[in-house]
Formats: C-alpha cells, sequence, structure tokens
C-alpha cells in the first residue's frame, strides 16, 4: 500500500507530516539575540494563531476518538538530525506590542490558551528557532500508555488537528481543489484507489511498529524515526495500539505531565 499521493502531498504542504509550509518572520525584541540567523534574515517557525485555534476546534469537535487526553498540547520536535536547543521559547505575538509567553515543559510541550485578544492583534505563534530544523507540531497522547505505544485515536485526532490548522493556512482555492482531488472534505479518510498511509515520528530510532487489537497483529512500514499507518481503516478500532520498538530511547515520554502555566 502506497502513501498518499505525492500530488497531493504537494498541494496540501501537511498531508504526510504537519506544517511544511510556515511562512518567515522576525522574532522581534527580546528574542533577537536567541533567533538564528540565515544571511541575514530571520526564519523562525512560525504559525498564524487563528490557524491554531482552528486547530483547537478540531480537537473539541473529534475530542471522542481519544476522550483520555485532557487537552490540546504541542511540541517542538528537531528534524534533520538537530539537537533541541537549549534556549528554545515560543510564545504569541501580534500587532502593537502584543506578546503571550508560553510555557515549556521538560519535553518541549507546551499548551496554546483561546485568546481573543491574540485574534484581534493577528497573532502569530512563534519559535526562536530556524524552521528548516525544527517544527511545531500537535501532540494527542493518552496518559498512561508507555513511551513506545501510540493508541490509534490518538493518531486520528492528531491527523484532524494537523489537517484543520493546515486548512487555514493555505489559500480557500487550493482547499477547494484539494477536496475535489479527494473526493472527500476529510483529509484524514480519504481512499482514493487505496486507503493512505499516514507517516507519524517516534521520536527516536525505531527498530519496528506492530499495530495490535486483540489477537490481531499487523506489522507496519518504518522510516528511520517514523512509522505508516492507515487511519481510515475502520476494522481496528481507535482503542488499537501502536507499539514501537526503538532502537535507542524516545527523546520524549509519552506519560509526561502537563506544562505549567504561562507567565
Amino acid at each position: 500500500m502506497r502513501r498518499a499521493p505525492l500530488l497531493v502531498l504537494t498541494l496540501a504542504c501537511a498531508l504526510g507530516s504537519l506544517l511544511l509550509c510556515g511562512s518567515a518572520a522576525a522574532v522581534p525584541g527580546v528574542d533577537e539575540p536567541d533567533t538564528i540567523q540565515v544571511n541575514g534574515i530571520r526564519k523562525p517557525e512560525v504559525h498564524k494563531y487563528k490557524a491554531i485555534v482552528a486547530g483547537l476546534d478540531s480537537f473539541d469537535k473529534h475530542h471522542a476518538l481519544a476522550p483520555d487526553v485532557p487537552e490540546l498540547r504541542f511540541r517542538i520536535r528537531a528534524l534533520r538530525g538537530a539537537e533541541m536547543p537549549d534556549q528554545a521559547r515560543v510564545r504569541i505575538e501580534g500587532e502593537d506590542g502584543f506578546v503571550l509567553p508560553l510555557a515549556l515543559d521538560a519535553a518541549n510541550r507546551f499548551t496554546v490558551p483561546r485568546s481573543e485578544a491574540a485574534l484581534d492583534a493577528d497573532g502569530e505563534l512563534a519559535l526562536n528557532q530556524k524552521r528548516k530544523f525544527y517544527r511545531v507540531e500537535p501532540d494527542v497522547r493518552t496518559p498512561g500508555l508507555p513511551a513506545n505505544v501510540r493508541r490509534l485515536g490518538d493518531l486520528r485526532l492528531e491527523c484532524r488537528v494537523m489537517v484543520a490548522i493546515a486548512k487555514e493556512e493555505i489559500s480557500l482555492l487550493w482547499v477547494v481543489a484539494i477536496n475535489g482531488i479527494l473526493r472527500t472534505s476529510d483529509w484524514c479518510a480519504f481512499t482514493l484507489e487505496e486507503r493512505p498511509k499516514w507517516g507519524f515520528d517516534a521520536g527516536a530510532p525505531l527498530l519496528a511498529a506492530t499495530l495490535r487489537e486483540g489477537e490481531r497483529r499487523q506489522a507496519l512500514d518504518t522510516g528511520k524515526t517514523s512509522f505508516d499507518v492507515v487511519l481510515s481503516d475502520a476494522s481496528w478500532s481507535d482503542d488499537a495500539l501502536v507499539e514501537l520498538k526503538f532502537g535507542a530511547p524516545p527523546a520524549v515520554a509519552a506519560a509526561s505531565p502537563p506544562p505549567a502555566a504561562a507567565p
């Protein structure tokens, strides 16, 4: 079974992984000493706050997929072998000097509050790291699961949050075009010729991944640090589990405590 069609991945900028189309923007003020410079131009990971709110709305709408997850969290993910920075900072900033700092926990996760002031200020969620090497992604994990286990309903909800954010960050024309190509507005469950696989980051080098429910088992395709799973196969319930066999301990524990309140 193939991954989602390359054309669709290109158009959506998000079907295989989250938010590949972040915009460039400077992080002014106190963030300047920590902002990575590229040929004199700052290129942090930035997303519109209204897109993040769309993700929060999608989490609430589809919460039944992961009912034991109390709230939507986001995480910082390093790409291309980059190390997690010691001075990572994330905040919402907007017009007229609006700034709302967000607190990171020990696993570089954070929550984003709903804020009318941030919407009025045309706010952006900004990470003070170069987007070439870092991503801000939703992180949906049912409490109590081991670090090497992911719940299928959690992944399905994570996908819907990803897509909701992506739809806000591309034009309506592209959304309509992709809906037409997929013949559905549910990008996480389209089928076309066959059910597509979705790739998820595992957080560490993988040796194997297995989808299991009761006595049923299915080996999943894996990459160096990722695994692929079909989200639209209704024969697997939301309570099915993906067991990951790591070649090294994962960088992010599955059951870490929620982040502290933002200052």
